[in-house]
């Protein structure tokens, strides 16, 4: 549902930006945040790997898991 012009003058006047601005800003969160997380799930994941604690299969499963999600959330959160 999209907002009418009235809703989108009343929400610029009191907030002081767009909600298309809100939008860019929470995107930019939550792909940050993934990306942080993904960047930590790689490390510990990389070293498991170096103390023998997961195998080379184990260690490219995470690697795969994090960039499958993070193509599909891009897929749906920019499409």
């Amino acid at each position: 549902m999209t907002p009418s012009a009235d809703q989108v003058a009343a929400f610029q006047a009191n907030g002081g930006f767009t909600p298309a601005a809100v939008s860019v800003v929470v995107l930019g969160f939550v792909f940050a945040v993934l990306l942080l997380w993904g960047v930590w799930a790689m490390r510990t994941a990389y070293v498991g790997w170096a103390e023998h604690r997961l195998t080379e299969r184990q260690f490219f499963g995470v690697i795969v898991r994090f960039v499958a999600m993070y193509l599909v959330l891009g897929f749906f959160l920019l499409s």
